[in-house]
This record gives structure tokens, C-alpha cells and sequence, in this order.
């Protein structure tokens, strides 16, 4: 059982019930922290699904969980083995939700992101400005109440509470440190997941996982390691990184490849070592399906690769690596992601390759590169590309059409010179692939 004493000192010190969550004041949230800290599982589970769903409901974040993280990172350290595998990946939700897969290649820009989020003062002014000028008296009492929130230290920009969150995970990391050294491999591996998210404090996060390299024995483990230095590291990691193009197992390979391709991008790199990620990374895009993968981009290592891939299409004007090896690669890519990750992966391909911005008439097929036919030919096949429709709101519904190329389903198919085919039915395809 979990010395809970220590793990929960100061829990009743919260103002719980001036807190909210998604569900109104968090004066469940106490015991909640209680029964995972105890010795039932059946009531840890529950009380755990419960807590996560109030305080990251969909991925937004309120004024409760900021209070809420820094028991979570205890738990994380000093828990029971089931709590603590189940704190990390939490605490990692809370500081970034989905921005594991819309920040990627790159990593989180937290400068940008603090740049973007309203003062309180300018959401006051605001405020009062729409107030000022609204002439219906129900919705004028509407707003009213909502000024009085964000003067009591609400916000209503989601921005602004997921910041808070994220600077309260932040405020945790050396406590996260601390795991990487951990006797029990999922801790290590979530924790070094969990730091790679964190560039303002780069400085003490880079040289731990440095530190891991000739430590880590675990391929998944050292695989997030050297992932996490692509995305917080700087020239220095280049050559400790680049070594692990030569190691046998192929997880590390693509996790030194994927580093460097960011680490290109930012600091540089002599051609033929960009050459070599380039070539790692293609050879797994159309090798043999990896069984292994890292957290990043929820676990699609495919979805992940398709994206680092584009990075190097800034070398084609020198012919280093042409546009068409590039979008082959890519190709190979997407017969391994789902729905939702193929258009994340198509659409910023689309996007950088394809003329997106132009008037020009629609391009026949055959006077495409051989590259862009290879991989719109594998974006019509996708197994998921005729269910297509079943999912709104995808990038590539807009994009296709503003490059003049046919919209998914039979049109790019017959387009690309594919035969027809029918819906896929669900049960010919892994569960993954309807993943929303």
C-alpha cells in the first residue's frame, strides 16, 4: 500500500470546492487521490478513470488541475507499481494532450504558444467591449457572468488553462528526472516520453537522457531516449545520436534517423549524414512492418516517419534528396496509418508539394512526377480511403480540391488509375485503422 501520508501531504490544504473541473466544483477530487493511493485495484481503476476524465475531459484542462498535478507526480515517484504507470501518461495528457501528434516533427513551441495565449487584462477588455456594444439583454447578463469568471481568475480562452496545466507538469520535471533512472521499464520509458515535451528546460532535460544512452538496455526505452534529444538537443547530440544509424536493431535505427532529421533542420548537417537518416527512414517506410515503436504520435511509428520525411524536401533544390524520393517513401507510409493519421501525414504532404495556392487548370495524372503519382496512387489505395467521408472535418477535404485533384474515395482512385473497389469492410482490417 501506498504511503499515502507523504504522497498526499497537503491534499486537504486545497480549496477543492472553489475549484472546478469538467463537472462542476472538485470536491471529489480528494478522494479520488485516496482510493489511488490504496490497495484496491477495482477502486484505484474507477477512481483513476474518474479523475482523468474530470480534470482532462477531451483534452481540456480547468482550474482544477494544475492542484491536482503535483500529487499525481508523487504518486508517479512513490506509488503502487499500477499507480505509477498510470501517473506518467496523465501528467503527460495534462501538460500536452494531442500536441503529441500536431506538434510533431518539430516538438512543442512553447514560445509560440505563450505568445498566443490572451492576458487576462486583454480578455477583461474584450469583454467589456462585446458587452458594451450587445443589445440583447439575456445575452448581456450572459456575458456578464462570464466576465465575472475570468475576474475571479477563470479564463475562457482554452489556451490559457491548458498553459497552466502544462507549466504545472513543468514545475514537476525534476521530480521526472528522477525516473529515468527507475528499476521498472514502463516508468523509464514514460518518463523520458513525458520530458520531450518540455524545450524551455532543455538544458537539464538533454544531458540526463544523454546520460541514459550508454545505460539504457531496453529498445523501446533507449528509443524514446534518443527521440526525445531529436526533439530538445542540440549540435552536440548529432554525433552521439548518429552512432545508432549502425546499431542491429532496427527501432533504434529509425529513432536516431527521426532525431536527426529534426536536428538537420535546426542545426544543420553535413550532407551525407543527412543522406544516411534520409535512407533509414525510407527503408523503413517501405520495409518490412516494425513490431516495436516509441509513445510519439500515439504509437504510430509510421505516422511519425511520413511527417520527419517531409523535412528533408529542403534539400531537393541542391539534389540531395529529390522531391520524388521523398514523396516514394511517404508512400510507403501510409499503407501503415490510420484514417486520421493519413490525412495528417497526406495533407502536409499535399501541402508542401502540390500547388495548393494556384489557378492553374487541374494537372493530368500523367504529366505528374513519378513521385507524386507514386503517392497519390497510394493515397487512393489506402484501406481506409473509400470510409473516408465517414470522418468530417479532415485537412485533405479541402486541400485535394485546392490543388485541383480529385476528393477521396472513387474519384482519386479512377484519377490514379486504380479499378473500383468497395467499402473495406471493418473486419478485414486491424483495429487501428478506424482509430479517430
Amino acid at each position: 500500500m501506498t504511503d499515502s501520508i507523504g504522497v498526499l501531504s497537503g491534499l486537504d490544504d486545497v480549496g477543492w470546492a472553489e475549484l472546478d473541473h469538467a463537472y462542476g466544483p472538485a470536491t471529489d477530487v480528494p478522494a479520488d487521490l485516496r482510493a489511488i493511493c490504496g490497495d484496491d485495484l477495482a477502486a484505484m481503476s474507477e477512481a483513476f478513470g474518474r479523475l482523468a476524465n474530470n480534470i482532462g475531459h477531451q483534452g481540456s484542462r480547468y482550474p482544477a488541475t494544475p492542484f491536482v498535478v503535483p500529487f499525481l507526480a508523487r504518486i508517479a515517484v512513490a506509488g503502487t507499481p499500477w499507480a505509477r504507470v498510470h501517473a506518467l501518461p496523465l501528467l503527460t495528457f495534462l501538460a500536452v494532450a494531442w500536441d503529441d501528434e500536431n506538434e510533431l516533427p518539430m516538438g512543442i513551441n512553447a514560445a509560440d504558444w505563450r505568445a498566443s495565449v490572451a492576458p487576462p487584462e486583454v480578455e477583461l477588455r474584450e469583454l467589456d467591449e462585446e458587452i458594451a456594444a450587445e443589445t440583447s439583454q439575456s445575452k448581456r447578463d450572459w456575458l456578464l457572468s462570464v466576465r465575472e469568471l475570468v475576474a475571479a481568475g477563470r479564463s475562457i480562452d482554452g489556451g490559457s488553462e491548458s498553459l497552466r496545466a502544462y507549466d504545472a507538469v513543468r514545475r514537476e520535471l525534476p521530480l521526472v528526472l528522477d525516473l529515468l533512472d527507475d528499476p521498472d521499464f514502463p516508468v523509464r520509458q514514460q518518463a523520458a516520453y513525458l520530458v520531450s515535451w518540455f524545450p524551455e528546460d532543455a538544458a537539464s532535460i538533454v544531458p540526463a537522457l544523454v546520460a541514459r544512452l550508454d545505460r539504457e538496455f531496453v529498445p523501446e526505452i533507449l528509443a524514446t531516449v534518443v527521440v526525445g534529444i531529436g526533439l530538445l538537443g542540440s549540435i552536440e547530440q548529432i554525433e552521439p545520436v548518429s552512432v545508432l544509424l549502425d546499431s542491429p536493431e532496427p527501432l533504434l535505427r529509425w529513432a536516431a534517423a527521426t532525431a536527426l532529421a529534426r536536428l538537420r533542420v535546426v542545426h544543420g548537417m553535413d550532407r551525407a549524414l543527412a543522406a544516411r537518416a534520409f535512407s533509414t527512414l525510407a527503408d523503413v517506410a517501405n520495409g518490412p512492418r516494425l513490431k516495436q515503436h516509441t509513445d510519439h504520435n500515439d504509437g504510430n511509428l509510421y505516422a511519425y516517419t511520413g511527417r520527419s520525411l517531409l523535412l528533408f524536401i529542403d534539400d531537393a533544390p541542391d539534389h540531395a534528396i529529390s522531391i520524388d524520393e521523398v514523396l516514394v517513401a511517404v508512400a510507403g507510409c501510409l499503407q501503415h496509418v490510420t484514417i486520421r493519421q493519413c490525412d495528417t501525414v497526406a495533407g502536409a504532404t499535399v501541402e508542401k508539394v502540390f500547388d495548393v495556392q494556384g489557378t492553374s487548370p487541374a494537372p493530368a495524372f500523367g504529366d505528374l512526377s513519378p513521385g507524386r503519382r507514386t503517392f497519390l496512387r497510394a493515397l487512393a489505395d489506402h484501406p481506409g480511403a473509400l470510409n473516408y467521408h465517414q470522418f468530417p472535418g479532415l485537412s485533405l477535404e479541402h486541400l485535394l480540391p485546392a490543388a485541383r485533384l480529385p476528393e477521396m474515395g472513387h474519384a482519386l482512385r479512377t484519377y490514379t488509375g486504380l479499378p473500383p473497389a468497395n467499402k473495406i469492410d471493418d473486419g478485414r482490417l486491424p483495429d487501428d485503422w478506424w482509430a479517430w
